[in-house]
């Protein structure tokens, strides 16, 4: 690229900005750095002045000079009087001169686990360009509290607050953060917990995979649920071969011979995954008495709690009935938020939590401190409860417009949907083939997620797809339903879903 002559190379190299995105300035000092670490950029090649750059992109002068100064003020660029700014002489050899290195042969059998040959959900990492996203566990960029959540990042980085939070914390947490947890977020789940019976986690999947770690040896039996989160039983499948498929029915896991054979059991009673079935409290009493009576460990993982949003009569959660100390339980941020936060925690007696910061310290210490604080401000300040108002109207009404819309459009389905609940399990006629059509529908636009990969046998959940609709704004949900019905078979033998029924 000839970015010393002509105007066209230059406008080449700054094509991608974005009038929508980062800040300009921001933008025109990534593009820089890129080209220069690159080797696009050689030394001592000349910029163009300020004014010829601010007029070749149709930006302000200012906006140019403050990335300009910036770069200089770092040692990328130089200034030199009369003659004008020049990319600097001394730098680090281009960083794909430093990775061109041989690669070894035959890796694949020095591999002791194969985790890429296991089943799992896979969504398009463009997934948010798509214009009917009907994909569980995303996040609508129109419902995030943006202001809310730059209001208490500025809170935890004062000069005080990066003090207390930028040093290591070795196998410690943010202690406002699991003082909220402790004051605001558990209690209404009928939690109450002191400070050694919480720790933070980098999401609610390693929460999971740190109890997989502490709790599943080779011998270990452990009980996943069928339907049910397929991480979690690849998680297992890569610690022992013991699993054992636990039913599901309207109510949720069954407490059977299979689950008494147990020694463990990874269970989601708040709302089922994926059917979304909630536990009745009796069947929780059951599930608990049954664990007592066989000795079995109950891992709870409440993934959603906080974003029950209908109104009718809470159910306690698992740990609130605990009355032994049998039950762990794991929460997140992520589903009420935004998954990219990544911040899970961890409630277990003492002697549980001790041991899992430990095993923590040997993965990564802690997680980041700057995001422990940051949610903690955001929960202090008010604004965790204030959002979860402002996001319950919303999905309220997202639920009841795909619920009408489903009735209408896809008689020959059955479907459910818990109350709460930010998705719905729909089941199609024995012969449908929802991974078929999830293929054909995101040649549309349209994004679901099949069902098939819920099941211990896949086969079983061929017909079964995942309607989420936290992700896609409101007034996109009935045109790609309405896609997404023109695909479905034109012949359909189930009758019309029982509400609340699978």
């Amino acid at each position: 690229m000839a970015l010393a002559h002509g105007n066209l190379a230059w406008a080449q190299l700054f094509g991608g900005l974005s009038r929508n995105g980062l800040a300009l300035n921001v933008q025109i000092r990534r593009t820089i750095v890129a080209a220069i670490e690159a080797g696009n950029l050689p030394p001592e090649v000349r910029m163009p002045s300020s004014r010829q750059l601010s007029v070749l992109l149709g930006i302000a002068r200012n906006t140019v000079v403050s990335a300009y100064e910036q770069l200089i003020n770092e040692g990328f660029l130089v200034a030199r009087q009369r003659s004008g700014i020049f990319v600097a002489a001394e730098r680090a050899p281009p960083l794909a001169e430093l990775c061109r290195l041989e690669s070894a042969q035959g890796w694949s059998a020095r591999f002791a686990v194969r985790p890429s040959e296991m089943q799992q959900i896979t969504k398009p990492r463009d997934w948010i360009n798509y214009p009917y996203p009907f994909v569980f566990g995303q996040f609508d960029p129109t419902l995030f509290p943006a202001n809310d959540w730059r209001e208490s990042v500025r809170a935890a980085c004062s000069v005080a607050e990066i003090n207390v939070w930028a040093g290591d914390l070795v196998d410690e947490d943010d202690q406002d953060l699991i003082e909220q947890l402790r004051l605001q977020v558990l209690p209404r789940r009928g939690i109450l917990a002191s400070a050694d019976e919480i720790m933070i986690t980098i999401g609610s999947q390693q929460a999971l995979w740190l109890l997989v770690q502490l709790f599943v040896g080779p011998n270990s039996s452990v009980g996943i649920e069928d339907p049910g989160y397929p991480d979690i039983r690849n998680m297992v499948r890569m610690r022992t071969s013991r699993l054992e498929a636990l039913p599901v029915d309207g109510s949720g896991l069954v407490p059977d011979a299979a689950f008494a054979r147990c020694q463990i059991a990874f269970v989601t009673v708040g709302h089922q995954c994926p059917t979304t079935a909630i536990m009745p409290l009796s069947r929780r009493r059951t599930l608990l008495e049954v664990a007592g009576r066989h000795d079995v460990v109950l891992v709870e993982d409440d993934y959603d709690a906080d974003l029950s949003f209908e109104s009718g009569i809470e159910i306690p959660c698992l740990k609130s009935l605990d009355t032994d100390g049998r039950v762990v339980y794991v929460g997140s941020f992520s589903k009420v938020l935004a998954p990219g936060l990544r911040v899970g925690y961890v409630v277990a007696p003492r002697a549980v939590i001790a041991e899992l910061r430990v095993l923590r310290r040997l993965m990564l210490r802690h997680p980041p401190s700057n995001n422990q604080r940051a949610t903690a401000m955001f929960v202090a300040l008010g604004h965790y409860r204030t959002h979860l108002r402002r996001t319950a109207a919303i999905l309220a009404e997202r639920a009841q417009l795909v619920d009408g819309l489903l009735t209408e459009l896809m008689p020959g389905c059955r479907w459910r949907r818990d109350a709460g609940a930010t998705s719905f399990w729909v089941e199609g006629p024995p012969a449908f083939d929802a991974r078929d059509l999830a293929a054909a529908a995101r040649q549309h636009g349209v994004l679901i997620e099949p069902g098939d990969i819920f099941f211990a046998d896949p086969r079983a959940g061929i017909a079964c797809f995942r309607l989420g609709f936290a992700s896609i704004r409101t007034e996109r949900i009935e045109d790609g339903l309405r896609r997404l019905a023109t695909l479905m078979p034109a012949t359909v033998t189930l009758p019309r879903r029982v509400r609340g029924e699978a």
